[in-house]
């Protein structure tokens, strides 16, 4: 919903002033620049084994040249939820630092800038791709190359949003930001500062719309952040136009609106302060609190109106009146000891952003695409994956007929032709592709259209000639003794809904495959399946650069 809300909203806008905007914001997006610690809250040990030297070695590609980074998993019963989940990830990479001789509390107050990344979750609607990389969703691949020691691999999404989010890292000093791993967004409007509040959040800011205006652009459907004329922000969810305008304290009260994306940034008083507050749940793992709901909706709504909302969501009147009197009290003292700061402000990304979801299976299909397409946001996401005027790289074609919108990176391919396609890390005598996400594809012959092919190998005589509109991906064990799983779906299926379910010609459900994967080292699988595309790939006939 978000991403069609703002591709609406860029649509609409002067292609120049979009053009102009968008790409000198990605200019800035290069990693020469970034955030002085890069915290990264993972879903297990082997995970969190994962990328600390993965985001150590792409320094100066994704994090900044001598950033500091620090990996950690959240092993919270049933999980903390989004904002105590924050504090904890926090608390546990302070802990990590002091390990190594660094005081993250001393550096955070001195004006070092801090990004927390969350990359928990199944990736339920992205399936069968987070299998294939063994429950490691963040480490999903995308059309860029970076380079790790003597080998050139994929950028994983979690490092486009590392190099992207690195924008904002100048003008957040002091402050700890924390960003969601599945999701890159341009700015329009460029890197707007953080600091006059305690608080800030990243929202889509626009006017006041009509009744008729919010019920047609599904405004009902988001979590919202409304301005004040003084720049303070209020918070709400999901909720109806009337039930915005009471909450605002009247349309007239209201400077802009739009939806939030989530991502927040908070000085080191108030992290402090939080990390203080909320030291029982900390300390004992228990209970589940969202930023949301339970941290900015108390701070920025009175007390009748947070009822209200969280009663509607299954709170009882007594939970929700005493978590509000308990945020009441931590943001009387805050204000008391932090005299002359706002409390909670937003931060526009402007009305023309580009929003690049990689959450959904279609999501990742059509951002790629998009990729191969002759349009200003087409130039803008290939100038971003560093392919714009380059977009073959590293690539051994031999007689293969790529046209001139499809993309080939690092890839070794005899013959045939690749039609508005994107290729990296492909292997194979021959290919005939068109419309085609290939990704990591070892096998003799390839043929498909509208397909997704994902850490695919195949070693049969015949090779690959799959329906319109497939999708594979390979899920291999950390054992070359254990047969790699064949996972299927398609473009139309949606894995979120057919999570549990065995697709026709699956050895297994998505469920299964995550719940064999939690058994699985990371590092192991991925090792073994380089270790498996390598030795087949010397078997064929390949044309070297």
């Amino acid at each position: 919903l978000l991403a069609a809300f703002f591709f609406a909203s860029a649509m609409a806008a002067q292609l120049n002033q979009t053009e102009e905007k968008l790409f000198a914001a990605i200019k800035g997006m290069d990693a020469k620049q970034g955030f002085d610690v890069v915290i990264v809250c993972t879903s297990d040990q082997t995970q969190e084994d994962y990328w600390q030297p993965r985001l150590e070695a792409t320094r100066g590609q994704a994090a900044r040249e001598g950033a500091v980074v620090l990996a950690v998993h959240e092993d919270w019963p049933g999980g903390a939820g989004n904002g105590l989940g924050t504090l904890y990830a926090y608390q546990k990479a302070r802990d990590k630092a002091k390990a190594q001789g660094l005081d993250l509390d001393e550096r955070l107050a001195k004006g070092d800038s801090v990004a927390l990344f969350h990359t928990a979750g199944k990736g339920t609607r992205l399936a069968p791709l987070p299998g294939s990389e063994t429950n490691n969703k963040p480490a999903a691949k995308l059309a860029s190359l970076v380079t790790i020691g003597d080998k050139t691999v994929e950028l994983s999404l979690l490092e486009a949003v590392i190099r992207q989010t690195g924008f904002y890292a100048e003008g957040r000093k002091g402050r700890c930001s924390v960003f969601w791993g599945d999701q890159v967004f341009i700015p329009s409007n460029g890197a707007q500062p953080s600091g006059k509040y305690h608080a800030d959040i990243l929202a889509n800011l626009g006017p006041m719309p009509t009744a008729e205006e919010w019920a047609a652009r599904n405004m009902n459907t988001y979590g919202l952040i409304a301005v004040r004329p003084s720049g303070e922000a209020v918070q709400v969810e999901k909720v109806s136009h009337e039930q915005a305008v009471k909450l605002f304290g009247g349309a007239d009260s209201v400077e802009a609106v739009g939806p939030s994306l989530g991502s927040f940034s908070v000085g080191a008083a108030m992290l402090q302060s939080l990390l203080a507050e909320f030291a029982p749940e900390l300390a004992a793992k228990e209970g589940k609190m969202d930023a949301d709901p339970h941290f900015w909706m108390p701070l920025t709504l009175n007390m009748d109106d947070y009822v209200s909302v969280m009663t509607t969501k299954g709170d009882s009147v007594e939970k929700a009146q005493g978590h509000f009197n308990r945020m009441d009290k931590f943001k009387q003292a805050l204000t008391a000891a932090n005299p002359g700061m706002g409390m909670f402000g937003c931060v526009d990304v402007g009305s023309t952003c580009y929003w690049w979801d990689y959450g959904q299976l279609a999501f990742f299909y059509n951002n790629n695409m998009t990729m191969v397409k002759d349009s200003v946001e087409a130039s803008a996401i290939r100038t971003f994956m560093g392919v714009e005027g380059s977009k073959q790289q590293r690539s051994a074609l031999g007689s293969t007929a790529v046209c001139g919108a499809s993309i080939a990176l690092n890839c070794a391919i005899g013959a045939g032709s690749a039609k508005g396609s994107v290729l990296s890390s492909v292997r194979a005598e021959s290919v005939e592709v068109e419309d085609s996400v290939l990704i990591n594809v070892t096998a003799r012959r390839i043929k498909c259209k509208g397909c997704v092919l994902y850490n695919v190998l195949d070693d049969s005589p015949e090779g690959l000639d799959l329906p319109d509109g497939s999708v594979r991906a390979d899920v291999h064990q950390a054992s070359a003794d254990a047969a790699p799983l064949i996972m299927k779906s398609t473009l139309t299926t949606d894995g979120g809904k057919k999570w549990f379910e065995k697709l026709e010609g699956n050895p297994a459900s998505f469920d299964d495959v995550h719940k064999l994967n939690q058994t699985i080292d990371v590092r192991q699988a991925q090792a073994e399946m380089a270790r498996a595309h390598n030795a087949f790939a010397a078997t064929l006939t390949l044309p070297t650069a």
